[in-house]
C-alpha cells in the first residue's frame, strides 16, 4: 500500500493497524513478525517518509511532522508490547523450570556399572546354563603357560617383545642386606586367556566344559580400535569324540544368545598353534552398517594334540575345540560403538547409558 505523506487520515489508520498488531502479538516471535510488516524496511509509514524528498519544500514541515508524531507512536507501542511479551516469557520459564527446594534428593549421584564387566557376567550365564564351569587364572603369567604349553614355538612372533609385555623379577634382599639377587623367571602380562585352559587340564581329568572369562595385555597402541589392556573370553571343550560339528553348535548357540535369533557363525580355515585344525569365526550380523553381512567376531578349532599331551592327556582318547573372542568387539558390535577409547576413559555417562545403574550391588 502506497501512503501519501500529507495523508493524515491514511497515517493514522497505519498507526492505528500498527497498534493493533503490537497489542495482538501472542509471543515475540508474532511481534517480530508485525514490527517489521509495520516499521520495517516495507512499512507503509517507510515508504511515505522516504517519499518527503519529493514533496514541495512547502509541504516538507508538515509532511515530517505528521510522519514523526507516528512513527513515535508506533515506537511507544511496540516497546510496551515488547516489555509486556518478555514480562510473560519471563514468568513462564520461572513457572516451567520451577524446582521444589524442600523435596528430598539424592545429595551423591549414583554410578553404573561398566558394561564390559556386566556383558563378561552375561556371556558366563550362557555358557553356565549349558552345563558349563567358569575358570579363572593369573593375570601375570610363566612364559610356559602362556606360550609353551599352547604350542607356541620358540621363534614364534608372538613372543617377541614388540607383542608381550615381560615382566622383570623383584630384587630380593638377603638377611644381611648386602647381596640383591634378581630373578625374571620368564614372566609375562598374559597375552590371552588360554593360559587358563592349560591349568584346568593340568588340575582336572576330563571330560571339562569350561569358560575363561578376563584381562589380557599386548603392546598396542590405544586407539578407536585397539588397547593395550582389554578383554578376552574363551571356552574349552575336552572330551571323548567331540568334533567340529559340536564346535559349531556351540558357536551358533552363542551367537544367538548374544546377538539375537537372526545371527550365526562361519568358519573359515586359518592356523593358530593351540588348534589343529583352525579357523577364523565370522558372525552374520543383521544389524552391520550399510546392510547385513559377515564380520569376523574371533578364532576357533580342534585342540591340537599336543597341547593335550602338555597337559597329561591322552589325545588317542580325549578330543577338544576352544574358541576366544574379544569382549570389546562383541560390545561394540552389540551397541554400535564406534571408538574403543570410550570404554576406558572412565567417563560415567558411559555406563549410564546402558542402563547398569546399581545391576549386581
Amino acid at each position: 500500500m502506497t501512503l501519501n505523506p500529507l495523508d493524515e487520515a491514511g497515517i493514522a489508520e497505519a498507526v492505528a493497524a500498527a497498534k493493533e498488531a503490537f497489542a495482538g502479538a501472542t509471543s515475540l516471535e508474532e511481534l517480530k513478525e508485525a514490527r517489521l510488516a509495520h516499521s520495517g524496511d516495507n512499512a507503509p509509514i517507510t515508504h511515505a517518509n522516504m517519499q518527503i524528498r519529493h514533496l514541495d519544500k512547502a509541504d516538507k514541515p508538515t509532511a515530517g511532522k505528521l510522519l514523526g508524531g507516528a512513527r513515535k507512536e508506533i515506537q511507544a507501542a511496540l516497546a510496551q508490547a515488547t516489555e509486556r511479551l518478555e514480562a510473560e516469557a519471563q514468568e513462564r520459564v520461572l513457572r516451567e523450570e520451577r524446582v521444589d527446594v524442600t523435596e528430598p534428593t539424592r545429595r551423591n549421584p549414583r554410578g553404573a556399572r561398566h558394561p564390559l564387566p556386566v556383558l563378561m557376567e552375561d556371556i558366563c550365564d550362557v555358557f553356565v546354563a549349558m552345563g558349563w564351569e567358569v575358570a579363572e587364572g593369573p593375570e601375570l603369567e610363566h612364559e610356559w603357560f602362556n606360550f609353551d604349553s599352547l604350542n607356541f614355538g620358540p621363534d614364534h612372533p608372538a613372543r617377541q617383545m614388540q607383542d608381550t609385555f615381560y615382566v622383570a623379577g623383584v630384587e630380593r634382599v638377603t638377611s644381611a642386606g648386602a647381596e640383591r639377587v634378581t630373578d625374571t623367571d620368564g614372566l609375562v602380562l598374559r597375552t590371552h586367556t588360554s593360559p587358563v585352559q592349560s591349568r584346568v587340564m593340568l588340575d582336572n581329568e576330563p571330560p571339562i566344559y569350561i569358560v575363561c572369562p578376563g584381562k589380557v595385555f599386548r603392546t598396542d597402541a590405544l586407539d578407536a580400535t585397539h588397547t593395550p589392556v582389554f578383554h578376552q573370553i574363551e571356552g574349552l571343550a575336552v572330551d571323548k569324540g567331540l568334533t567340529m560339528e559340536h564346535l559349531k553348535g556351540s558357536l551358533d548357540h552363542f551367537a544367538k544368545s548374544m546377538f539375537g535369533p537372526e545371527a550365526k557363525t562361519r568358519l573359515r580355515p586359518s592356523f593358530f598353534p593351540f588348534t589343529e585344525p583352525s579357523a577364523e569365526m565370522d558372525l552374520w550380523f543383521p544389524q552391520k552398517k550399510g546392510g547385513p553381512g559377515w564380520i569376523e567376531w574371533g578364532g576357533c578349532g580342534m585342540v591340537n594334540p599336543e597341547v593335550l599331551r602338555n597337559a597329561g592327556i591322552d589325545p588317542d582318547e580325549y578330543t577338544g575345540f576352544a574358541f576366544g573372542m574379544g569382549i570389546e568387539r562383541t560390545l561394540m558390535l552389540r551397541n554400535s560403538i564406534e571408538d574403543m577409547r570410550d570404554m576406558v576413559e572412565g567417563d560415567v555417562r558411559f555406563s549410564t547409558q546402558f542402563g547398569t545403574t546399581g545391576r549386581g550391588a
